[in-house]
């Protein structure tokens, strides 16, 4: 059974950004994230031969999960993302004609924005992600949540992404995040400790 990709996320509390220079590497990471646990992750499009390792990644998906594909820039990788099997897709700003694209195959599309309009526009479509999330920092997530619409009498989904550190995801997760996107950090020495911490303890 498929879970849904907002309550997968929210579940899972952090979304691995997997950025890395091949697919192979790409690949080996989104297997190395599965088998924490972690039913979703992103690769990016900025990999080389991304279409490839995107597909190699999902034969290794846990049932009920899957791969989304981060840095969809234009309705081109969009589509072609879809046409690999991408879950959901994930852009760095506003792009309405991936948007178009992800909203025709009935593909999750989680909308980079940063300004209040831009937050308030692409929460009041589906999940945001509030990027880069280190500029505002926590105290900048809390006062857009306190003054956002809410969505079906919920909070709105914010997943917050870039110059996030792994200890700093439950203070993020405090301040509202549904999620947390994590990248570089994921990839340093002792970070998969690190992670199983912080998914262990999920919201302080």
């Amino acid at each position: 059974m498929m879970v849904d990709v907002e309550t997968g996320l929210r579940a899972q509390k952090v979304l691995p950004v997997l950025r890395l220079p091949s697919a192979a590497e790409a690949t080996r990471a989104a297997a190395a994230m599965f088998d924490l646990g972690l039913g979703l992750v992103e690769l990016t499009a900025t990999t080389p031969g991304w279409e490839q390792a995107l597909k190699d990644a999902i034969t290794g998906a846990p049932s009920g999960g899957g791969v989304g594909l981060g840095t969809v820039t234009d309705a081109g990788i969009a589509a072609r993302a879809i046409g690999a099997g991408a879950r959901f897709l994930v852009s760095p700003w506003p792009v309405p004609e991936a948007r178009a694209v992800a909203e025709d195959a009935g593909i999750v599309f989680v909308e980079g924005a940063f300004t209040p309009a831009e937050l308030a526009a692409g929460t009041g479509r589906g999940p945001a992600k509030l990027f880069p999330a280190h500029v505002g920092g926590v105290t900048y997530l809390k006062s857009m949540l306190a003054v956002l619409p809410k969505v079906d009498g919920a909070p709105p989904t914010i997943i917050p992404t870039g110059g996030i550190t792994l200890p700093e995801v439950p203070d993020w997760l405090a301040a509202g995040a549904a999620a947390v996107g994590i990248g570089s950090d994921l990839l340093r020495p002792g970070a998969v400790d690190v992670l199983k911490d912080v998914l262990e303890r999920g919201n302080p």
